[in-house]
Protein backbone atom coordinates (compact mmCIF):
# COMPACT_ATOMS: atom_id res chain seq x y z
CA UNK A 1 0.00 0.00 0.00
CA UNK A 2 1.10 3.55 -0.77
CA UNK A 3 -0.15 6.03 1.80
CA UNK A 4 -1.69 9.39 0.95
CA UNK A 5 -0.61 12.26 3.19
CA UNK A 6 -2.60 15.45 2.65
CA UNK A 7 -0.69 18.71 2.95
CA UNK A 8 -3.06 21.25 4.54
CA UNK A 9 -0.90 24.35 3.99
CA UNK A 10 -3.32 25.72 1.37
CA UNK A 11 -6.17 25.57 3.88
CA UNK A 12 -4.11 27.76 6.18
CA UNK A 13 -3.31 30.12 3.29
CA UNK A 14 -7.02 30.63 2.66
CA UNK A 15 -7.70 31.18 6.36
CA UNK A 16 -4.89 33.69 6.73
CA UNK A 17 -6.09 35.71 3.74
CA UNK A 18 -9.16 36.80 5.70
CA UNK A 19 -8.14 36.36 9.32
CA UNK A 20 -10.20 34.54 11.88
CA UNK A 21 -10.48 30.77 11.74
CA UNK A 22 -12.38 30.01 8.53
CA UNK A 23 -11.62 27.55 7.13
CA UNK A 24 -10.60 25.71 10.28
CA UNK A 25 -7.31 23.93 9.63
CA UNK A 26 -7.77 21.45 12.46
CA UNK A 27 -11.28 20.50 11.31
CA UNK A 28 -10.14 20.04 7.71
CA UNK A 29 -7.29 17.80 8.84
CA UNK A 30 -9.67 15.63 10.85
CA UNK A 31 -12.07 15.52 7.89
CA UNK A 32 -9.24 14.42 5.60
CA UNK A 33 -8.55 11.50 7.93
CA UNK A 34 -12.25 10.70 8.18
CA UNK A 35 -12.50 10.61 4.39
CA UNK A 36 -9.59 8.17 4.07
CA UNK A 37 -6.30 10.08 4.14
CA UNK A 38 -3.43 8.12 5.68
CA UNK A 39 -1.63 11.15 7.05
CA UNK A 40 -1.46 14.91 7.43
CA UNK A 41 1.51 17.02 6.29
CA UNK A 42 2.35 20.57 7.33
CA UNK A 43 5.20 22.84 6.28
CA UNK A 44 5.59 25.70 8.77
CA UNK A 45 7.75 28.49 7.36
CA UNK A 46 9.41 31.23 9.44
CA UNK A 47 7.02 33.95 8.18
CA UNK A 48 3.97 31.80 9.06
CA UNK A 49 2.28 32.82 5.81
CA UNK A 50 0.27 29.61 5.87
CA UNK A 51 0.77 27.02 8.63
CA UNK A 52 1.61 28.66 11.94
CA UNK A 53 3.55 27.17 14.82
CA UNK A 54 0.33 27.24 16.81
CA UNK A 55 -1.31 25.07 14.12
CA UNK A 56 1.43 22.48 14.51
CA UNK A 57 0.88 22.25 18.26
CA UNK A 58 -2.89 22.16 17.83
CA UNK A 59 -2.82 19.42 15.22
CA UNK A 60 -0.51 17.02 17.04
CA UNK A 61 -3.08 15.60 19.52
CA UNK A 62 -5.80 15.52 16.86
CA UNK A 63 -4.04 13.59 14.09
CA UNK A 64 -4.84 9.90 14.40
CA UNK A 65 -3.01 8.68 11.31
CA UNK A 66 0.52 9.91 10.51
CA UNK A 67 1.73 13.44 11.23
CA UNK A 68 4.51 14.67 8.95
CA UNK A 69 6.26 18.00 9.47
CA UNK A 70 8.44 19.26 6.64
CA UNK A 71 10.79 22.20 6.54
CA UNK A 72 14.31 23.55 6.50
CA UNK A 73 16.11 22.42 9.67
CA UNK A 74 16.94 25.69 11.38
CA UNK A 75 17.42 25.38 15.12
CA UNK A 76 13.93 26.83 15.66
CA UNK A 77 12.44 24.21 13.33
CA UNK A 78 14.40 21.43 15.03
CA UNK A 79 13.15 22.49 18.45
CA UNK A 80 9.56 22.64 17.19
CA UNK A 81 9.79 19.10 15.82
CA UNK A 82 11.46 17.76 18.96
CA UNK A 83 8.68 19.26 21.09
CA UNK A 84 5.81 18.07 18.91
CA UNK A 85 7.32 14.65 18.07
CA UNK A 86 5.51 13.88 14.81
CA UNK A 87 5.72 10.44 13.26
CA UNK A 88 7.94 11.78 10.47
CA UNK A 89 10.01 14.86 9.69
CA UNK A 90 10.91 15.69 6.08
CA UNK A 91 13.99 17.86 5.59
CA UNK A 92 13.78 20.27 2.65
CA UNK A 93 16.44 22.77 1.47
CA UNK A 94 14.08 25.74 1.19
CA UNK A 95 15.29 29.25 1.78
CA UNK A 96 13.12 31.05 4.39
CA UNK A 97 11.38 33.13 1.70
CA UNK A 98 10.85 30.29 -0.80
CA UNK A 99 7.40 30.25 -2.40
CA UNK A 100 7.42 26.46 -2.51
CA UNK A 101 9.93 23.61 -2.49
CA UNK A 102 11.71 23.72 -5.84
CA UNK A 103 14.71 21.39 -5.50
CA UNK A 104 16.11 18.57 -3.44
CA UNK A 105 19.20 18.54 -1.25
CA UNK A 106 22.68 18.25 -2.65
CA UNK A 107 23.59 15.76 0.01
CA UNK A 108 27.37 15.39 -0.26
CA UNK A 109 28.18 19.09 0.42
CA UNK A 110 25.71 19.02 3.33
CA UNK A 111 26.64 15.58 4.66
CA UNK A 112 27.83 16.64 8.11
CA UNK A 113 24.90 19.01 8.64
CA UNK A 114 22.24 16.54 7.51
CA UNK A 115 23.80 13.64 9.43
CA UNK A 116 23.77 15.66 12.65
CA UNK A 117 20.14 16.73 12.18
CA UNK A 118 19.02 13.19 11.31
CA UNK A 119 20.76 11.84 14.39
CA UNK A 120 18.97 14.33 16.65
CA UNK A 121 15.57 13.35 15.29
CA UNK A 122 16.25 9.64 15.35
CA UNK A 123 17.36 9.85 18.98
CA UNK A 124 13.90 11.29 19.67
CA UNK A 125 12.25 8.38 17.87
CA UNK A 126 11.14 10.44 14.86
CA UNK A 127 11.35 8.89 11.39
CA UNK A 128 13.37 11.07 9.01
CA UNK A 129 13.07 11.70 5.28
CA UNK A 130 15.31 13.83 3.08
CA UNK A 131 13.90 15.63 0.03
CA UNK A 132 16.04 14.76 -3.03
CA UNK A 133 16.10 14.69 -6.82
CA UNK A 134 16.50 11.51 -8.85
CA UNK A 135 20.31 11.70 -9.03
CA UNK A 136 21.43 8.20 -8.07
CA UNK A 137 24.72 9.17 -6.41
CA UNK A 138 22.86 11.77 -4.37
CA UNK A 139 20.38 9.15 -3.17
CA UNK A 140 23.20 6.82 -2.17
CA UNK A 141 24.80 9.70 -0.29
CA UNK A 142 21.52 10.30 1.53
CA UNK A 143 21.68 6.76 2.90
CA UNK A 144 24.99 7.62 4.57
CA UNK A 145 23.31 10.35 6.65
CA UNK A 146 21.38 7.67 8.51
CA UNK A 147 17.99 8.86 7.26
CA UNK A 148 15.13 6.37 7.12
CA UNK A 149 13.65 7.56 3.82
CA UNK A 150 14.06 9.93 0.92
CA UNK A 151 11.26 11.90 -0.69
CA UNK A 152 11.59 12.29 -4.45
CA UNK A 153 10.93 15.78 -5.84
CA UNK A 154 8.39 15.02 -8.57
CA UNK A 155 7.92 18.39 -10.31
CA UNK A 156 10.10 17.29 -13.30
CA UNK A 157 7.86 14.25 -13.71
CA UNK A 158 4.70 16.36 -13.60
CA UNK A 159 6.08 18.85 -16.11
CA UNK A 160 7.01 16.23 -18.71
CA UNK A 161 4.11 13.84 -18.13
CA UNK A 162 1.60 15.47 -20.54
CA UNK A 163 3.92 15.08 -23.53
CA UNK A 164 6.11 12.05 -22.73
CA UNK A 165 5.07 10.09 -19.70
CA UNK A 166 7.48 7.19 -20.30
CA UNK A 167 10.54 9.43 -20.24
CA UNK A 168 8.99 11.44 -17.42
CA UNK A 169 8.76 8.45 -15.10
CA UNK A 170 11.97 6.62 -16.06
CA UNK A 171 14.35 8.56 -13.75
CA UNK A 172 11.98 7.99 -10.85
CA UNK A 173 11.88 4.25 -11.43
CA UNK A 174 15.68 4.17 -11.37
CA UNK A 175 15.77 6.39 -8.28
CA UNK A 176 13.29 4.16 -6.46
CA UNK A 177 15.36 1.09 -7.22
CA UNK A 178 18.53 2.85 -6.05
CA UNK A 179 16.91 3.95 -2.81
CA UNK A 180 15.61 0.46 -2.12
CA UNK A 181 19.02 -1.06 -2.84
CA UNK A 182 20.64 1.01 -0.06
CA UNK A 183 17.87 0.34 2.44
CA UNK A 184 15.93 3.59 2.17
CA UNK A 185 12.17 3.89 2.31
CA UNK A 186 10.62 5.96 -0.47
CA UNK A 187 8.24 8.92 -0.43
CA UNK A 188 7.36 11.30 -3.26
CA UNK A 189 5.75 14.68 -3.66
CA UNK A 190 5.35 17.97 -5.55
CA UNK A 191 2.85 18.57 -8.35
CA UNK A 192 1.41 15.07 -8.22
CA UNK A 193 -2.24 15.23 -9.27
CA UNK A 194 -5.23 13.20 -10.41
CA UNK A 195 -3.85 13.50 -13.92
CA UNK A 196 -0.46 11.92 -13.26
CA UNK A 197 -0.58 10.05 -9.95
CA UNK A 198 -2.00 6.71 -11.10
CA UNK A 199 0.69 6.19 -13.76
CA UNK A 200 3.44 7.23 -11.32
CA UNK A 201 2.17 4.77 -8.74
CA UNK A 202 1.92 1.95 -11.26
CA UNK A 203 5.48 2.42 -12.50
CA UNK A 204 7.52 3.48 -9.46
CA UNK A 205 8.30 0.55 -7.14
CA UNK A 206 8.68 0.57 -3.35
CA UNK A 207 6.61 3.74 -2.95
CA UNK A 208 5.58 4.09 0.72
CA UNK A 209 3.92 7.50 0.71
CA UNK A 210 2.94 10.46 -1.44
CA UNK A 211 2.39 13.93 0.02
CA UNK A 212 -0.03 16.09 -1.95
CA UNK A 213 -1.40 19.52 -1.16
CA UNK A 214 -1.93 22.14 -3.85
CA UNK A 215 -3.53 19.92 -6.50
CA UNK A 216 -5.67 18.02 -4.01
CA UNK A 217 -7.06 21.13 -2.32
CA UNK A 218 -7.68 22.71 -5.74
CA UNK A 219 -9.58 19.61 -6.89
CA UNK A 220 -11.65 19.74 -3.71
CA UNK A 221 -13.06 23.10 -4.81
CA UNK A 222 -14.80 21.26 -7.67
CA UNK A 223 -15.32 17.74 -6.36
CA UNK A 224 -15.63 18.29 -2.63
CA UNK A 225 -13.04 17.12 -0.12
CA UNK A 226 -14.46 13.65 0.47
CA UNK A 227 -14.74 12.73 -3.21
CA UNK A 228 -11.33 14.21 -3.94
CA UNK A 229 -9.58 12.13 -1.29
CA UNK A 230 -11.38 9.02 -2.52
CA UNK A 231 -10.23 9.80 -6.07
CA UNK A 232 -6.60 10.18 -4.99
CA UNK A 233 -6.78 7.02 -2.94
CA UNK A 234 -8.15 5.18 -5.98
CA UNK A 235 -5.01 6.19 -7.89
CA UNK A 236 -2.92 4.44 -5.25
CA UNK A 237 -4.68 1.05 -5.36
Amino acid sequence: MTNLSVNVNKIATLRNARGGNVPNVQQVAMDCERFGADGITVHPRPDERHIRRSDVYALRPLVRTEFNIEGYPTEDFIQLVLQVKPHQVTLVPDAPDALTSSAGWEVEPNMEFLSTVVERFKEAGIRTSIFVSTDLDNIRAAARTGTDRVELYTEPYAALYPTDRENAVAPFVAAAQAAHSVGLGLNAGHDLSLENLKFFHERVPHLAEVSIGHALISDALYLGLEQTIKAYKACLK
